[in-house]
């Protein structure tokens, strides 16, 4: 049986918010399982409307596991600074077939928003 997944994925609409008030703080994150027997290798590339792609992350995801990745994680993005408030899109290429979500909280507002979504991946 063939291992569930894709190994490229598109996330078109990121965009971090600052972590507002309260308990929960605003974020967003990719979360990934892998299904494979073998440990997922993942590049990670995050496109601007206004500058070149950063193509310099390296993620990875344990044989039949799950990780969560968060984009206010400068350890999590390997180094990288993720702007707050600026839009962006992001590229995932993983060696073996996974499967990502792409999760945005934000509670820059009264009322507070949260979402998730399946990246895009033919």
């Amino acid at each position: 049986m063939a291992n569930i997944g894709k190994k490229e994925w598109i996330i078109p609409d990121c965009e971090l918010p600052q972590e507002g008030e309260g308990v929960a703080k605003g974020h967003e994150s990719v979360i990934i399982v892998n299904d494979s027997d073998i440990d997922a290798v993942i590049d990670v590339s995050i496109y601007f409307t206004d500058k070149d792609p950063y193509t310099d992350i390296k993620w990875e995801v344990g044989s039949k596991r799950v990780k969560c990745f968060r984009m206010n994680n400068i350890e999590h993005m390997c180094g990288f600074k993720v702007p707050f408030e600026t839009q962006y899109a992001m590229k995932i290429s993983s060696n073996t077939p996974i499967v990502l979500q792409y999760g945005r909280l934000d509670n820059t507002q009264a009322n507070l928003a949260f979402y998730t979504t399946l990246g895009y991946s033919e």
